[in-house]
């Protein structure tokens, strides 16, 4: 893979990863359904294994007309061979403060398409407890 073609993948998935955030905003269950690879496993109180169990287990967080928390993206970074990347960002509150970091591992499921294989997040502070 060439520099070009890494700056363009990790274009696409900051893309993605801030659609994937407007899922939310927008209150669209099913529009977050659609970046989660079938693998995908997201990390909380319990771990949730599979698309299936993630969708079941974030549902609640769609409910109501505001959203419960907001993300983007301020970090990143891809594999030089294209098929994996990391985005981290900030998790805020309805308020707007910080209340946390999320780190998503994207993997690459076909050309320009990019998916959610692992979701944890962790505190706001990396430093802190």
């Amino acid at each position: 893979w060439s520099q070009d073609q890494t700056q363009a993948a990790r274009a696409q998935v900051t893309a993605a990863e801030r659609a994937f955030a407007r899922t939310m905003a927008d209150r669209s269950l099913e529009d977050f359904a659609g970046y989660l690879s079938e693998e995908a496993t997201f990390f909380g109180q319990e771990t949730l294994r599979g698309k299936r169990e993630v969708v079941a287990g974030w549902a609640p967080f769609f409910e109501g007309a505001q959203a419960p928390f907001s993300w983007e993206p301020d970090q990143v970074e891809v594999l030089a061979s294209g098929t994996l990347a990391l985005s981290t960002g900030p998790v805020r509150d309805p308020n707007g403060k910080v209340v946390a970091r999320f780190n998503s591992v994207w993997r690459q499921e076909g050309p320009g398409v990019w998916r959610v294989v692992f979701d944890k997040g962790s505190p706001p502070d990396p430093g802190g407890p």
